[in-house]
């Protein structure tokens, strides 16, 4: 495949990676966004995120016939907001209890992914909340926003015990695994790699934004590269492992970078990497997988296999 061809936008029936915020998250989202403690303002899709039936009108424009709807309650428990306890615990519950009812009510179109910050007493509650409800395929954990810091043991261990859970009650895992140190890379996917995703033995894990937090920079690279070392040294880690292409390149990431992310992919295997938008931050669907996703140069055949891939025993 060469940049300007459609072919792999034709073949994206399934999106591994949305977000429809919750009405209590939505309200909370202004507090959020102007903390101090934030790197850097949210986007206008955020701050003012687009609807449901937004989301349907440009899934079915794109002919993307489903998608795994990752809820965001985990940002009522950020360490980058002050909301006292109780009341943190309630807007993520309520925003779980949210995207799970979409599922409920569409489950031709979505899976729903309840969010935990793993740090909180309630990541244990809800994964026992949740378990054994058909409509519920998973969590989805987010470090960054929950200040996780993958170099303390203590943290390491409280992420460990939720993917021990998250086996024993068969959930899978999303995971944006980076964190908000300025030297996150090789190490922090190390300490994962070898201390926690052992844990969740058995079950399907997608890592984020190909292990970085979108864009790509040297940060996601080095980390993205940790996997595929340890993929080369112990090869039955790669199969329950995934990588969604969320958000990770555009039109403006440098040609270097795509070369790069291609090798990486080949390396790692087009097999273990998943489609996805990341929306509503890609709010035009049938742009972002015609135009966008093709800019990475991969072979037709490796596009296909990319394509092809789903999470969670989603149908092709």
């Amino acid at each position: 495949m060469v940049c300007g061809d459609h072919a792999a936008y034709a073949a994206v029936h399934i999106d591994h990676h949305m977000h429809v915020q919750a009405p209590n998250i939505r309200a909370f989202l202004p507090g959020y966004c102007s903390s101090p403690l934030r790197r850097s303002p949210c986007a206008p899709d955020f701050l003012d995120p687009p609807t449901l039936q937004a989301l349907i009108a440009d899934m079915d424009a794109a002919g993307v016939q489903r998608g795994l709807l990752l809820s965001t309650g985990y940002l009522a428990e950020s360490p980058m907001v002050s909301l006292p306890g109780p009341q943190a615990a309630r807007l993520l519950r309520e925003a779980n209890d949210f995207t799970v009812a979409l599922a409920r009510a569409r489950p031709h179109r979505f899976l729903a992914f309840v969010g935990l910050n793993p740090l909180t007493p309630t990541a244990r509650e809800e994964i026992a909340r949740w378990h054994g409800d058909p409509y519920v395929s998973g969590i989805k954990l987010h470090l960054t926003n929950s200040g996780v810091d993958l170099r303390d043991p203590t943290h390491v261990a409280a992420v460990a015990e939720i993917f021990r859970l998250s086996a024993d009650a068969g959930l899978a895992i999303v995971i944006h695994m980076r964190t908000r140190a300025a030297d996150y890379g090789a190490q922090d996917a190390r300490i994962f790699i070898e201390r926690i995703l052992p844990l969740g033995a058995g079950v399907p894990v997608q890592i984020a934004h190909a292990a970085g937090w979108g864009g790509t920079d040297a940060n996601t690279f080095a980390a993205l590269e940790a996997f595929a070392e340890a993929i080369e040294q112990n090869p039955p880690w790669r199969d329950a492992l995934y990588f969604d292409l969320a958000a990770v390149y555009d039109d403006q990431t440098p040609a270097a970078d795509l070369i790069h992310l291609a090798a990486l992919v080949r390396r790692i295997g087009p097999d273990r990497f998943v489609a996805g938008s990341d929306w509503p931050f890609a709010t035009d669907l049938a742009d972002y997988y015609e135009r966008r996703y093709p800019l990475l140069t991969l072979t037709q055949r490796e596009w296909e296999i990319i394509l092809r891939n789903t999470f969670v025993g989603l149908p092709p």
